[in-house]
Parts: C-alpha cells; structure tokens; sequence
C-alpha cells in the first residue's frame, strides 16, 4: 500500500512512488486529496464510461493549441482549477495518455502525480466503480512555477541536437510513420504537413511496455525495449511522436522506471516538427 504522503522524486527507487494498483485507486475514489484525470485525445471513452469521480483532461482541447504546441502557463493554470487539483493533491492518471498528464504536472514541479498501473479495460473488466456522470470537482487554486526546462526540448533545441554525439533524438512512433509512409499514426493527412523523421533520430518502437492487463512490465522487459539506447550513459536522450503522448510515455519508463538521466521531451512532436518548411525531414 503506498501512503498518501509519499512525494514523486525523480529517480525513485520504488516503483510504487510513482505507479498506484486498482485497489489503491479504489480505496481513495472519495478521498478529498486525490483527484483522477482521464488523459485522451477526445471525449468519446470518457462519455461512455469512466472511474467514478474522474475528470478529463483533452488533449486536444485542454494540453495543445492550434499548432500542437502545449497551451500557455495561464491555461494550464485555469485547468489545474476548474479540476480541483491544488499543490498538494495528489493526481492519478490513466486513459489514453496518462504519461502526458504526468509529464506536464513534473514539468510545473508538482509534487505528487501518478499512473494507475491498468489499462481502462482492466478496470471495466473487474466490476470496479464506473460513472458516466461528469466530473465537476469544487475549483482549486494553483499558482504555477517556471516550467522545469531539464525535462522539455523545444523545436530550436532538438534541431540542435541533429547528429549531436551527446544526444540521441529518440523517434518512439511506428515503422511506418518513420519511414515516412504516414504523417499521422491513424494514416490521415495533415495540410502542409511532411512525413518521414528528424535526421539522426533512433527509432524505438515503444511495443512491449505493457501486459494484457496494461500494466507495465518488469525492468528486465523495460530494458529490452529500449535496448537500441545507451540506458547506462550519461548523454542526453530527446523522445517525440506525433503529438507528444508516446514521447511522455518513453520519458517516463526511461526517467521513473529504469532511472535513466538527462531524458527531455519534445513535445511538440512531427506534429509541429512536420508541418515546419523549414525543418530538415529525413
């Protein structure tokens, strides 16, 4: 059982400061200083169903503008309100992209974030408290500090880094949006938008990071999956995707999970990177 009070540091040994079971989650479902976000890219799961008191957080509608870039301090703040979350609630994430949800609280130096360790099936699937009703918590108040800039890398920086022998940029998409067969992961277009990757990025496909019940899995199996990375060096590490969810998730087994240093995500992603005409596209 981990105790409330138990602060995310980074690097932590256990994964039980960072990770939280159903039966955690259950226990804590009324409980005033634990507030669960629902991360997904639209409404859709959310409205059928969801864990009883959960708000959501869309990605599109809440975390990026109109140019995939994250939202400004100032709406990231009026989120963190109108969600009930305060410098001292611990929030628990889980949907689509829970590791996107928990990356933007770290990058604002949040104390306590977390990830239910299951897949949104899982929990369906044991009988466990589901609700359609939307979550409405009382408002908080929050008052963000400067973004933590060991954690980000902005379009400029990653162009930087380009065959940088002390930085790897990671690409965690798919085969097929690396060779530049597909602009999105869905197979869409995008006006204006190129496919292909950022040169010199290492693909590494993010494939076996979960069990059936999706929960992740243990280090020995976490390793294998990003075997093709230096996880014991100490150059840096930059991941994207497409829109930032995978990135979040690669920073978060490698950083939390496998204790790896000097991980950044670039969160604006092919989705901002490819629609550039000035970025180099390989």
């Amino acid at each position: 059982m981990v105790a409330l009070d138990t602060a995310v540091k980074p690097h932590a040994t256990s994964r039980s400061a960072v990770l939280v079971d159903r039966d955690w989650v259950e226990e804590h479902l009324h409980d005033s200083r634990v507030r669960l976000v629902e991360v997904d890219v639209s409404p859709a799961s959310y409205d059928e169903w969801h864990i009883e008191g959960a708000v959501l957080w869309n990605v599109y509608r809440d975390l990026k503008d109109a140019d995939y870039r994250l939202v400004d301090t100032a709406a990231i703040e009026r989120l963190l309100v109108r969600s009930g979350i305060t410098p001292d609630t611990t929030v628990v994430f889980y949907g689509y992209a829970p590791a996107m949800g928990f990356w933007l609280m770290k990058l604002y130096a949040h104390g306590d974030a977390r990830i239910l360790d299951c897949g949104r099936a899982t929990w369906q699937d044991e009988g466990r408290p589901l609700s359609q009703d939307v979550g409405s918590p009382a408002a908080g108040s929050y008052s963000l500090t400067d973004e933590d800039d060991r954690i980000r890398a902005h379009c400029a920086e990653v162009e930087q880094a380009i065959g940088d022998p002390v930085c790897t940029i990671v690409d965690v998409r798919t085969g097929p949006e690396f060779r530049g067969e597909r602009f999105w992961p869905s197979g869409g277009l995008e006006e204006g938008g190129r496919a292909g990757h950022i040169p010199s990025a290492v693909n590494v496909t993010l494939d076996g990071l979960l069990d059936d019940r999706g929960s992740y899995r243990n280090g020995a199996d976490l390793q294998q999956v990003f075997a093709p990375l230096d996880l014991s060096g100490s150059g840096e590490l930059i991941s994207y995707c497409t829109i930032g969810g995978r990135a979040c998730t690669a920073w978060f087994v490698l950083t939390y999970l496998l204790e790896r240093e000097h991980v950044r995500v670039y969160d604006g992603s092919w989705a901002e990177w490819g629609r550039m005409p000035e970025t180099p596209v390989a």
